[in-house]
């Protein structure tokens, strides 16, 4: 089930007020029959429900629109990298504009409060942002695979031009994917029986059946195992890089410890972005995916509270994302302290020199 749907589990309240029928003041539209049913959730609960994901939504947006303004206005930045980053914060930015919002007020009430074509249209944009954000990962890993491998000819392999290539497929593939699923009308395909025991009035459903749901795996599971190949190699040839550098120079080094301290460290910073973004990513995306397949495989039923947590644990992804790619660079720092001081205003400031003198 892609990200954003349903599963009957969450309409699990719907079934129950068969026997019990709920108030009316609990139901999405009043007195009206097969209306969808507000969540139980009390005030206090529901303050904090909004309150985190609120918080998220603005952090997705105020966390990576100040990596596009960056890297598009300060010349010094103009690289394929930062481009191909760029784009990622882009997928991270809508997700945070056009999906958590809305998936936020669906989550906590659990009824739709917006037209029922806009909901195929938050469906589509879901999954289709989230999922450049996903290729997008891959990308970047084969960028930093190529520039950590082979160093010397890195910018004739990875240029502007490939890294515009990576990005228009990091967009084109899921968009179209998204389209094909969600308004061809093939997403439930077999599932009529299904879709009408649990759809509701005023609700935002949309069951996928296995065949996509299996589309829907293979794609999460092919850039995720790509990553954790070429990360798990970054991580062992930094290692042995660092291990040529100390034998290259522990002659010439008079004091062996403290140079010994240094490539360590030099060791440790290389191998610290890629393992913290493949075990970020993991833990985002895994809970989600193995439940859609275990849901529509073998027909567990996952309670509606921990299905809504596994989906928001892939929106954080975005939410993290510029933290790690970009917060944990020198550069970013500078060009936010440039922005938020008002010093891009004045001539020039896009050729400022944002790179530590020391590097």
């Amino acid at each position: 089930i892609p990200k954003g749907t349903t599963s009957p589990s969450v309409n699990s309240s719907t079934l129950s007020s068969s026997t019990s029928p709920p108030a009316p003041e609990q139901l999405r539209y009043e007195n009206m029959s097969g209306s969808c049913v507000k969540s139980p959730y009390l005030p206090g609960p529901r303050m904090v429900l909004y309150t985190v994901f609120g918080c998220g939504a603005v952090l997705a947006v105020f966390g990576n629109l100040p990596v596009m303004i960056s890297v598009l206005y300060f010349k010094q930045l103009h690289s394929s990298t930062n481009f191909l980053i760029t784009s990622l914060e882009c997928a991270d930015f809508l997700v945070g504009v056009t999906v958590m919002p809305f998936s936020m007020i669906r989550s906590v009430v659990s009824c739709w409060y917006f037209e029922d074509t806009f909901c195929t249209f938050y469906m589509c944009c879901d999954v289709a942002f989230c999922y450049s954000s996903l290729f997008h990962l891959c990308f970047i890993s084969m960028d930093r695979y190529i520039a950590v491998t082979d160093p010397l000819v890195y910018p004739t392999k990875f240029t502007v031009s490939v890294s515009g290539i990576c990005i228009g497929l990091s967009w084109i593939l899921p968009i179209v994917y998204s389209g094909a699923v969600f308004y061809t009308g093939v997403n439930d395909d077999g599932l009529e029986e299904l879709v009408s025991a649990f759809s509701c009035i005023g609700g935002c459903q949309i069951a996928v059946n296995q065949g996509w749901v299996l589309v829907d795996f293979l794609l999460f599971f092919i850039p995720t195992l790509v990553m954790i190949i070429l990360y798990s190699k970054i991580f062992l040839v930094a290692r042995k890089q660092a291990k040529k550098i100390e034998n290259c120079n522990s002659k010439a080094e008079s004091s062996s410890g403290t140079y010994k301290a240094r490539v360590a460290k030099r060791e440790r910073k290389a191998a610290k972005t890629p393992g913290v973004t493949l075990v970020v990513f993991l833990i985002s995306w895994l809970p989600y995916m193995i439940d859609s397949v275990f849901y529509s495989f073998l027909g567990s039923m996952t309670p509606s509270y921990v299905y809504e947590i596994f989906c928001w644990f892939t929106y954080y992804n975005s939410t993290l994302n510029p933290l790690i790619y970009a917060v944990f660079y020198p550069w970013f720092r500078r060009a936010i302290k440039l922005i938020l001081t008002g010093e891009i205003l004045k001539d020039s400031s896009s050729t400022i020199n944002l790179f530590p003198k020391k590097a």
